[in-house]
């Protein structure tokens, strides 16, 4: 009776340490069908088109292409390197 009472408490203290379930939503931000607003009204988008706006804070500079980034960052290490 003893080793019953003992395995008892050993069992219901270590449940006490378990990690508590995780509720999943079904959906997923990446795969929403329709955009929805973040927390300050905009739109998240993943490639901007560039814009100008009055407010330069809100304008988009046009991001350089894969290979103008390749160039730009081996001009830099040859810089570094003289």
């Amino acid at each position: 009776m003893y080793k019953l009472i003992v395995l008892t408490a050993l069992v219901a203290s270590a449940s006490a340490f378990a990690p508590a379930p995780v509720a999943f939503s079904r959906g997923s931000a990446v795969f929403n069908e329709e955009p929805k607003a973040g927390a300050g009204g905009m739109f998240d988008t993943r490639d901007p088109e560039a814009f100008v706006d009055e407010d330069p804070r809100k304008s988009i500079a046009e991001a350089p292409s894969f290979a103008e980034y390749q160039a730009q960052q081996a001009a830099a290490k040859a810089a570094e390197g003289n």
